[in-house]
């Protein structure tokens, strides 16, 4: 797994008018009075710039990627709040989750595996928000007779290793939904999708190469003619790709439920 600087600062604003508003000020309130607040996969501090104009001023965060010049970035944004822990994030276990408050984690579940979803929920006794989970729909608007087929490609690529093994890649939200209710948490589901007008033509264009890059592998002969033919029409040319914030509140004894959030 691993990501440029350049293209999580494109993504970055598509990203934050994504989140659903409701779920992110739930999670900022379930971190409590005196949070400490541990992202996993920070990357460059989306999530804590997402997250901070909602809590204290004396909030803790506790930055982890594989990627130290992500960290860097992360850690000269967020300033003295935070501390910075390079780690291998395919090992659970190994992973600094003590003292927590709340644990996030931003586009990181549908790249995750089945049993690193479960290893999570497993270690998990604070609330846990996981933002911009890809669910595997996508549109566009005029459409292109093509677009169902390469989705369908994009998708089964988007289940093979990324690094934690098999991806739950579409089914991430829904997968984590069942493994965190079964550990005893309560389940609020919103969803959260890319809304990409002629505006965002720089991101609408890198997104038409990574979904035919990935088309392709997968199968899709024609992911690259596809891939011209969007090009070329992204001025005029509005893309939906839908994603799905969770937030899991802590164990109760009470039996959990998933809840589809509003707002």
């Amino acid at each position: 797994m691993g990501f440029s600087a350049d293209w999580l600062a494109l993504r970055e604003p598509a990203d934050l008018a994504a989140r659903d508003s409701a779920l992110l000020h739930r999670a900022a309130t379930a971190a409590g009075p005196a949070p400490l607040i541990v992202d996993l996969g920070c990357g460059t501090g989306a999530t804590w710039r997402a997250m901070a104009p909602l809590l204290p001023k004396a909030t803790r965060w506790r930055f982890i990627d594989n990627d130290a010049n992500l960290l860097a970035q992360a850690g000269a944004a967020a300033g003295a709040c935070a501390e910075l822990v390079k780690a291998d994030l395919t090992n659970i276990s190994s992973l600094p989750l003590d003292g927590a408050t709340l644990v996030t984690a931003s586009a990181l579940l549908d790249l995750v595996s089945e049993d690193w979803v479960i290893s999570l929920a497993a270690r998990l006794h604070t609330p846990f928000y996981a933002a911009l989970n890809f669910d595997g729909q996508m549109s566009w608007t005029p459409q292109d007779p093509r677009d169902a087929a390469i989705t369908a490609a994009f998708n089964r690529d988007q289940k093979s290793d990324k690094g934690f093994g098999p991806a739950l890649g579409p089914a991430s939200a829904r997968r984590a939904c069942d493994h965190l209710r079964t550990a005893g948490f309560k389940l609020h589901v919103a969803d959260s999708p890319w809304q990409l007008g002629p505006e965002m033509a720089a991101l609408h264009g890198q997104l038409i190469d990574g979904i035919a890059r990935a088309a392709g592998q997968a199968g899709a002969l024609d992911a690259p003619a596809w891939a011209r033919t969007r090009q070329d029409a992204t001025h005029k040319t509005r893309c939906s790709v839908g994603h799905q914030d969770i937030l899991a509140l802590l164990p109760s004894r009470q039996p959990s439920e998933v809840i589809h959030a509003v707002g």
